[in-house]
């Protein structure tokens, strides 16, 4: 059947996230060496495995992040780094809260011309109010039919939001960076998927598929593709 409608993810698909989050973690580790005896790689895979272990309580998101770096911090210092650079921590978050939305190349063309052949649904996951902040700062919420912000892409959240708009799996396709969130939950729902690779991948994110799924180096390549189903 042909694809009606699109979902297309939002950080890192539409427009610029995990590079701030680097940036982020650079100078978080730049704060925190001084008062640890780990090497920084040490100190950012304990800082990820902190994020995991607080994704349940915290969701995703920037204020999430912000916290889990303020216990990597104390947990890796022994309690030893001042509350003056703890402070600087709660900075570091409040700046890339205030990051502002930068789209990838391309994207503001490419999803008004796919307005105009399919509908759309942005589905993104992360916090409510920051997520909303940063779709209505891209310009692009009007070519949107709804805007769908998720705690969790898990196939049962991605079959609520296609009942919710009386849409068949057959004639919807997902478009994303992260095979994890945008491609296999998709794919479990019988749905079809196109996966647009990042320059980077958040850790928690990495997950293969196997290889049948259609890969393209960018967004501007989706209309093609679609054209061509």
């Amino acid at each position: 059947m042909a694809i009606e409608w699109v979902g297309l993810d939002a950080d890192d698909t539409l427009w610029h996230s995990e590079d701030g989050f680097n940036e982020v973690i650079a100078t978080f580790l730049d704060v925190v060496s001084p008062y640890v005896d780990a090497g920084r790689d040490d100190v950012e895979r304990r800082l990820l495995a902190i994020e995991h272990a607080n994704l349940e309580v915290f969701g995703y998101g920037v204020k999430g992040f912000t916290l889990s770096m303020i216990e990597a911090a104390v947990e890796v210092s022994a309690g030893r780094i001042p509350s003056s650079e703890l402070a600087r921590v709660v900075e570091l978050g409040r700046e890339l809260m205030r990051k502002p939305v930068v789209l990838l190349d391309g994207v503001a063309e490419v999803v008004a011309e796919l307005a105009g052949s399919h509908r759309l649904l942005l589905i993104t996951k992360g916090d409510l109010l920051h997520q909303e902040t940063k779709v209505i700062q891209s310009g692009l919420e009007a070519h949107f039919h709804a805007i769908e912000i998720v705690s969790e892409k898990h196939p049962e959240a991605y079959r609520r939001v296609l009942h919710r708009h009386d849409i068949s799996p057959e004639v919807f396709v997902m478009v994303g960076n992260s095979v994890k969130s945008d491609i296999l939950p998709v794919l479990a729902i019988g749905a079809a998927a196109v996966h647009i690779p990042y320059e980077f991948l958040w850790g928690a994110e990495h997950a293969e598929h196997d290889g049948s799924v259609p890969e393209l180096t960018s967004i501007t390549a989706l209309p093609a593709w679609l054209s061509g189903r």
